[in-house]
């Protein structure tokens, strides 16, 4: 059988290049102007190699009890780890995908397909676009990973765009985002002022290194109306190949300090990396 080889084509914002991983036969790495997207094992979609994406996938584990489909809506569509996490732990979900990129959609979809009944559906679309015309109550998780380049796009950092966010879920619904930041996170306590006027409850999962200041991170917003289940959720997080931290509740408020929220019209997108915190070579 011929070994996999690099696949490497222009997209409409920018450079990507799909990666086989010379360890897992079957395992692909997409990166976007050598900022990593993605990292996919066809043969193991339960297999999450991004310590962001294990921390998302702790959270879809703890929202409902195992095995029980959900209705789910990505913002942000990279190579569809999520999506096929989702598809293999939760059958019978259904799933939107929405990408701006639509030659990266067009990438993904040739290079490392999905299966006819996964239940994932993908949209080449603007991500708020897309949720402002999205039918009220009709999606039980939101997960939003987008980013332009290396940053969180502005228009998806405002109070209308949490609104929009929160219209779309169903009551007892739940709103994800991967974020990054550094000290003095100004950003993500931007984010966490910005959620905490439209959601009740709130929590952060992140790395203790990222939440002492010590280096640029992701770190994963969730926000709901329905209480967490934070014990759960904080035995996973510790538990992991590289643990982290669950805030929430009062050391979550001191956290957020007197960061304000953000307009649209004031909005800007999520910092810039400093060199080589997420490129590889």
């Amino acid at each position: 059988m011929d070994e996999p080889i690099p696949v490497t084509r222009a997209v409409d914002h920018g450079t990507a290049k799909l990666m086989p991983d010379v360890d897992r036969k079957r395992a692909w790495l997409l990166t976007v102007d050598g900022a990593p997207q993605s990292y996919v094992d066809l043969d193991a979609p339960t297999h999450l190699e991004f310590e962001y994406a294990r921390r998302l996938g702790h959270v879809l584990d703890t929202l409902a009890e195992p095995g029980r489909a959900l209705d789910v809506l990505h913002l942000g569509g990279g190579a569809l780890t999520l999506p096929r996490y989702v598809a293999e732990t939760r059958p019978g979900s259904r799933q939107d995908v929405v990408e701006a990129d639509s030659g990266l959609l067009d990438l993904v979809v040739e290079h490392l397909p999905v299966p006819d009944d996964s239940g994932i559906t993908v949209h080449g679309a603007d991500a708020r676009a897309w949720l402002e015309s999205a039918p009220a109550e009709s999606v039980d998780v939101l997960i939003a990973d987008v980013f332009g380049g290396s940053r969180v796009p502005a228009h998806l950092t405002s109070v209308a765009y949490a609104r929009e966010a929160e219209r779309v879920l169903r009551a007892d619904g739940v709103y994800l985002a991967n974020l990054a930041d550094a000290t003095p996170f100004a950003f993500l306590r931007s984010q966490l002022a910005t959620f905490s006027t439209v959601f009740d409850e709130l929590a952060l999962i992140a790395e203790p290194g990222v939440l002492r200041g010590r280096r640029f991170g992701n770190a994963v917003l969730v926000a709901s109306h329905r209480p967490l289940d934070t014990p759960a959720l904080t035995r996973r997080t510790a538990a992991d190949a590289f643990p982290a931290r669950v805030e929430y509740g009062d050391t979550l408020r001191v956290f957020m300090g007197d960061a304000r929220p953000v307009r649209d019209e004031d909005a800007v997108p999520s910092p810039e990396p400093p060199d080589g915190a997420f490129s590889i070579g």
